[in-house]
């Protein structure tokens, strides 16, 4: 009798250890002062710019994306677990969410990994383009890699099925396919979201890491890499954004580690395909690249500095991002953040910080054609 109940209690513990799972709670705030010069105003035709002016404002996720969310993992023996992660995004200064109900809006997957094979996942998440976060100097904040191509590489995808796999001898490989969800594969208008489909190869040692990215994002309406372009930029959502938004998406990127200092650069390659009737200044293509280096002067600051620069075809003209700035870290949980940066367009370029929409209404934010645009933001971020 006694050993019959021992074994039955060993027996429990096994079955105990194998379901042990956890759920984590986490959240990042981010605010801060923001002034910007060169700002486009006015009421023209179709709410085009007339004149600039300069503005101050309290501003959420400049430094990085102000968010809430939950994980867990549920280990399930012999290597394997369940997983399961939501995130969404939100504004510190009004307290709002993303909206258009999407409550989750970054992540919103469930999953399983095994020790030997990589994970797999299922749902929403951030789309892979935004592996471009590990080789940016600002770390894709509100004035960095995503200005010039607006917003290109930071978008969310849903439908999604991904994987990552484990390291081999320094490499690893993350891959995403995005289903449509429409009667038509690439998609036909049925539907809020195109196929979306991507594969990052990346190899790290303890000198440098190297990382080739491809990426494809697809018009919801006609399944194709590219779209028409809305010269007021007040579209709601992607439409009428053209290559910046429908497009081929091709990066080559760099670290190097050398003791207090990173050294990043990159080159991304954005190409629409079968884009015809476009007035000049609405681009198929854009050629980007960046350099800058992060000194971490004591473990708690670090000074940064980076340029960016676009070349858009068809009469889209050139812009270069200049950026210099740095963080102090109160705590591991608590940081101050300071940036300057300023964008010098060409006489036909209307580039600006932010990754506005396309166009020239006063909407978007940008600056006019052919003018600069220069600003200062100095925040405090705060993560649990």
């Amino acid at each position: 009798m006694k050993k019959a109940l021992l074994a039955a209690a060993l027996m429990s513990a096994g079955v105990l250890a194998h379901a042990q799972s956890s759920v984590t709670l986490y959240g990042r705030l981010d605010a801060g002062v923001a002034y910007m010069s060169g700002v486009g105003v006015g009421s023209g035709a179709n709410g085009q710019a007339t004149g600039s002016k300069s503005q101050v404002q309290l501003e959420s996720g400049y430094w990085g994306t102000s968010l809430w969310g939950m994980k867990g993992v549920e280990d399930l023996g012999g290597g394997n677990k369940a997983l399961f992660q939501l995130e969404g995004s939100f504004s510190t200064t009004t307290g709002q969410g993303p909206g258009n109900g999407g409550l989750f809006n970054r992540w919103a997957t469930v999953g399983m990994s095994n020790d030997q094979f990589g994970t797999l996942l299922l749902g929403r998440e951030l789309f892979i383009s935004n592996g471009i976060w590990d080789f940016d100097p600002f770390g894709q904040s509100n004035w960095s890699s995503a200005s010039l191509v607006r917003g290109r590489n930071w978008p969310q995808s849903s439908n999604n099925i991904s994987y990552q796999s484990p390291k081999f001898y320094g490499f690893d490989v993350y891959g995403q396919y995005s289903f449509s969800n429409s009667t038509s594969w690439n998609g036909n208008g049925t539907t809020a979201q195109g196929r979306e489909d991507g594969i990052q190869l990346t190899y790290t040692n303890s000198l440098f890491q190297i990382r080739g990215l491809y990426d494809e994002i697809r018009n919801p309406n006609t399944g194709t890499l590219g779209g028409a372009y809305d010269p007021t930029g007040v579209n709601s959502d992607n439409t009428g954004q053209g290559v910046f938004a429908y497009s081929r998406d091709y990066m080559a990127m760099v670290n190097v580690f050398l003791g207090p200092f990173k050294v990043q650069g990159g080159y991304e390659a954005i190409r629409s395909s079968g884009m015809t009737g476009l007035a000049i200044g609405q681009p198929s293509t854009l050629d980007h690249e960046w350099g800058g280096v992060t000194w971490q002067i004591t473990p708690a600051a670090a000074l940064i500095g980076a340029v960016y620069h676009v070349n858009a075809n068809n009469g889209g003209g050139n812009a270069t991002l200049y950026s210099i700035g740095g963080s102090y870290n109160l705590s591991k949980r608590t940081l101050l953040d300071i940036q300057a940066a300023t964008v010098q367009n060409s006489k036909s370029a209307n580039f600006g910080l932010n990754a506005n929409n396309y166009g020239t209404s006063a909407a978007t934010g940008n600056p006019l054609i052919g003018h600069s645009q220069s600003g200062v933001y100095a925040g405090i971020q705060h993560s649990f």
